[in-house]
């Protein structure tokens, strides 16, 4: 019975393994064709988004229009006097009012398509994918999260996840899917080359239903969190190219057929904020889950542990950004640089920590 047992979990697992690998097969595909979306998209935008940068700028500079003169009457004749000139200061254009691009494809009906079937392609990856996951998960009999390979094809599963619940909420997010998908093979990559381990038991600190709690939060916010840092890249890529035009330059062909797509800077940025305020309260169950979990499993409930610190220093990277765009005011790329800062914290948490530093509790990640 239990050569059965063992048997059929290898088989579950090998399954896991041609599942995970077909779909990167099948995400290959989607980045080839979220390419041609962007490639064959429409990039007669650019009159459009330029005239909107410029158009406040352009009535400024045109001299007001002579007033009427006044006419008054005095002591049985009349006096004309010239209206004096009214001067308004110009506050200048307001970058809000910049339209939001029509996405990757352009308005183009050919780039349209492309991206369909990119997204198609992605919505199969995604459920191979999972089912990779599912099949690691029986093979073993528990949650997929007791090493550095199997948090990885999680998290992609989730980030990729992610990326389909906003469009299925039909959220204008296309434009993301290129460098989604390109992560994600690249985390894939790195998951089945470097990090790959065989199926095997938990060691005893992870027998606790604490697991399902604490892991499955911090996958969650992670592939949140890049979402967000996304958008926050592109926002500065977008920011540039929307100043460029607004104090009269010519950004180059390339740049502008790729940024005019795109939202607009402002919708970048708030998008971003927005993510990342939402999931902040999670990722701080997720360090308060982290704690108890150790309490049970080591009998301390903090000890400042490599995985812990850095845990808690993501935590004030994001609680500083969040407080300095609600109170000090901090909109635009001082706030993007912060908020990439804080991603960085959390992508050392999630690979230095586990690869590089010795000595941690968290050691179990299967890297050696």
């Amino acid at each position: 019975m239990t050569t059965l047992a063992a048997t059929t979990n290898e088989s579950l697992a090998q399954i896991s393994n041609v599942l995970i690998y077909s779909a990167m097969a099948v995400y290959t595909l989607a980045f080839f064709a979220y390419i041609a979306e962007w490639t064959f998209g429409s990039r007669s935008k650019v009159a459009r988004t330029a005239a909107a940068l410029t158009s406040g700028k352009d009535d400024a500079a045109k001299p007001a229009a002579a007033a009427p003169a006044v006419t008054v009457k005095k002591a049985g004749g009349t006096t004309v006097l010239e209206r004096p000139e009214v001067v308004v200061r110009s506050s200048g254009t307001s970058r809000a009012d910049v339209p939001d691009g029509p996405g990757a494809h352009g308005g183009d009906e050919q780039g349209d398509l492309y991206g369909r079937i990119a997204v198609s392609l992605t919505v199969l990856g995604f459920l191979l994918s999972f089912g990779g996951v599912l099949t690691r998960a029986l093979s073993v009999q528990r949650a997929p999260w007791g090493n550095m390979y199997e948090f990885n094809i999680t998290f992609t599963t989730v980030a990729v996840g992610v990326y389909l619940a906003l469009l299925a909420f039909r959220r204008n997010v296309r434009w993301m899917g290129l460098p989604l998908i390109t992560a994600v093979l690249l985390d894939l990559g790195v998951a089945v080359t470097w990090l790959y381990t065989d199926s095997d038991q938990l060691v005893p600190a992870l027998h606790s239903y604490w697991l399902y709690i604490h892991v499955s939060t911090a996958i969650l916010c992670g592939a949140v969190f890049y979402v967000a840092a996304v958008s926050t890249i592109l926002y500065l890529f977008r920011d540039s190219y929307e100043n460029k035009l607004a104090t009269g330059g010519t950004p180059g062909r390339f740049a502008t057929s790729v940024m005019e797509r795109l939202p607009a800077a402002n919708s970048l940025d708030k998008f971003a904020y927005r993510v990342n305020a939402a999931v902040f309260p999670l990722w701080t169950f997720t360090i308060i889950a982290g704690a108890i979990w150790a309490g049970d499993a080591w009998g301390r409930y903090w000890g400042w542990d490599p995985k812990e610190t850095w845990s808690f220093i993501t935590w004030i990277a994001y609680a500083c950004y969040l407080h300095a765009r609600a109170t000090a005011g901090w909109k635009g790329r001082k706030a993007a640089y912060l908020a990439l800062l804080a991603f960085g914290c959390w992508l050392f948490n999630y690979y230095g920590v586990n690869i590089f530093v010795s000595g941690s509790k968290h050691s179990y990640a299967g890297v050696e």
